[in-house]
């Protein structure tokens, strides 16, 4: 559907950009304003913005967070679903030489005072309310009476709150809002990109918060990486309902945009039938995904029509699928470029991706390669921000191509560390320096790599060992299958045994029984799991981009047995 291959659109990036200029976010978006002044930027039901008006929206929130007081180096939070005024806010606190602390508005009271605390926040810009979380009442319970002095006392920081009326209830009298960060004036556009711009919290898959620290430039060099790995053209229109808390839909969408003059359609949240009518609305291009949003959209397509022609790229990453999805992607929505790929926060965002016109078999057997950056690559690692060694965990042996080992990683897209955990950083980088994933992989000669689960998510079943990716690639190549999620259980007489969480396919008839015999057809006696428990998706406990935290779903097993039916293998 393209009318360039990747590889020339790949030359005219290039020939646009031909050397890297370090910036930081604030001087990205000047910039973007100076070039394409009346390109849309950001696009939602709320409103549509150019370059050149967010430019100046920015220029007065940053104004007005100086006269309030911060100062450059601190921290301001940001509590916001997807709205124009997240973007805005984003590059105000950038221009007014802070660090943004944005945060997951899933949070409920006790992890949005945690992240308060440990970011040392000296300033929250806050939602009133989402769906149906209320954030005004969080805040009563975490600082009582915040609302008279528009800070949170209880606070070591004390930091000050400004409150963003999402317009569903009342405002307590005398609160400061987001209109009241607004200032009159110019504001000196300075700053060093090698500072940290962002401290974004991730809770993994396997423990608590800790606080990402990435630098301008780490993500404007991620963002470009982006669009040249998936060959953008200029005006690149991306769609997603991903939330701008989280690198995929920040870097990938937000930013990457940023590259080319191109414009963001967010959504507030997903839906199915909503992002397929915005294909269509917003002759939207191209589309990040993770793969329980494209299954949605694949079997929503199942029960209407939608015009799609405008669409020419997807992104479905971020988990892992089944292996038909592919195929069904190609017969849904025709002959667009699909891609997939692998990344973490501490990466910046994606590290590898599979290449545009990679065939379709790359997308089944693989995450991707690692990615091409263009000039935003560093010389030292062959052009690229990220690279990648298989190692073996237990001996710290690096192993050969095709070997299944755990991931390290080293670049100038590897963050330094977390913020103020020195005992968490310490522990994340080995000693000659390479970041320790805990993702188990295979690095093939072509440099493409293949996930093969959580290296604490392996387990040894009467001593052999058991790869849960493994178990689950299995068990989702069964049509009554969405998903499984295999964890371990402690067992007298094996060691530990697999549970498989099963989330059945709409109106699937599956007996446990039936699937155990399906399970002992396909592998080792030892891979088939002892228990089947069937599930609904509510009761996956997931990171923001959908990954399951297999940690919380095994300290939920136990009971669940207990209440659920289950089968044990013989």
């Amino acid at each position: 559907m393209h009318k360039m291959l990747p590889a020339d659109r790949q030359a005219a990036l290039e020939q646009a950009k031909p050397a890297w200029n370090p910036l930081t976010l604030d001087q990205a978006l000047s910039l973007a304003a100076s070039e394409w002044p009346d390109n849309e930027f950001v696009v939602s039901e709320r409103g549509c913005f150019s370059y050149r008006a967010l430019d100046q929206w920015v220029t007065e929130l940053a104004v007005g967070l100086v006269s309030k007081g911060v100062r450059k180096g601190d921290h301001v939070a940001l509590l916001m679903a997807n709205y124009p005024e997240f973007v805005a806010l984003k590059f105000a606190i950038a221009r007014a030489g802070a660090v943004a602390v944005p945060i997951n508005f899933m949070n409920r009271r006790d992890e949005l005072k945690y992240v308060l605390e440990q970011s040392e926040a000296v300033c929250l810009i806050t939602m009133d309310r989402f769906r149906d979380l209320n954030y005004l009442d969080m805040l009563d319970e975490i600082s009582p009476e915040w609302s008279l002095a528009n800070r949170l006392s209880a606070l070591p920081k004390r930091p000050s709150v400004f409150v963003f009326s999402t317009g569903n209830q009342p405002l307590p009298a005398g609160v400061s809002t987001l209109a009241d960060l607004k200032g009159e004036g110019d504001i000196p556009k300075e700053g060093d990109p090698a500072s940290v711009s962002d401290i974004i919290y991730t809770s993994g898959t396997t423990g608590g918060p800790k606080g990402v620290m990435l630098t301008h430039d780490m993500l404007l060099r991620a963002a470009y990486g982006s669009a040249y790995a998936r060959a953008f053209v200029a005006r690149q229109r991306i769609l997603f309902s991903l939330p701008l808390y989280h690198v995929y839909g920040y870097v990938e969408g937000l930013l990457a945009a940023l590259q080319v003059g191109g414009a963001v359609v967010i959504q507030e949240q997903f839906d199915p039938d909503s992002t397929l009518q915005a294909i269509d609305r917003y002759k939207v291009d191209d589309i990040l995904l993770i793969p329980t949003m494209t299954l949605a959209l694949l079997e929503q397509l199942k029960n209407k029509e939608y015009p799609l022609s405008s669409l020419k790229s997807m992104l479905s990453s971020g988990g892992k699928a089944p292996e038909t999805i592919w195929e069904d992607i190609y017969q849904a929505f025709g002959a667009i470029e699909v891609t997939t790929g692998y990344g973490m926060t501490e990466a910046t965002a994606s590290s590898t991706v599979t290449r545009p016109d990679d065939p379709v078999s790359r997308l089944k057997t693989t995450n991707g390669r690692l990615r091409d950056v263009g000039v935003a690559g560093e010389s030292s690692i062959d052009g690229k921000l990220v690279r990648y060694r298989v190692v073996d965990a237990n001996t710290n042996e690096v192993l050969k191509a095709n070997a299944i080992g755990e991931l390290r990683m080293k670049g100038i897209g590897v963050t330094t560390g977390y913020y103020n955990k020195p005992e968490e950083t310490a522990a994340a980088f080995d000693a000659e320096g390479w970041f320790r994933t805990g993702d188990l992989g295979v690095l093939d000669e072509h440099g493409y790599i293949t996930l093969k689960g959580r290296t604490k998510e392996s387990y040894r079943c009467g001593g052999e060992l058991v790869l849960p990716l493994e178990v689950e690639s299995v068990l989702t190549a069964h049509e009554s299958i969405a998903e499984a999620h295999v964890v371990a259980l402690p067992d007298d007489r094996m060691g530990e045994v697999g549970v498989a969480c099963i989330i059945k396919q709409p109106n699937a008839d599956l007996s446990e029984e039936a699937l155990a015999e399906f399970c002992r057809s396909r592998m080792a006696r030892f891979k088939v799991p002892r228990h089947f428990l069937f599930l609904s998706p509510e009761d996956i406990p997931v990171t923001p981009t959908g990954r399951p935290r297999k940690f919380l779903l095994a300290q939920v097993v136990p009971s669940l047995l207990t209440s659920e039916s289950s089968a044990e293998v013989p």
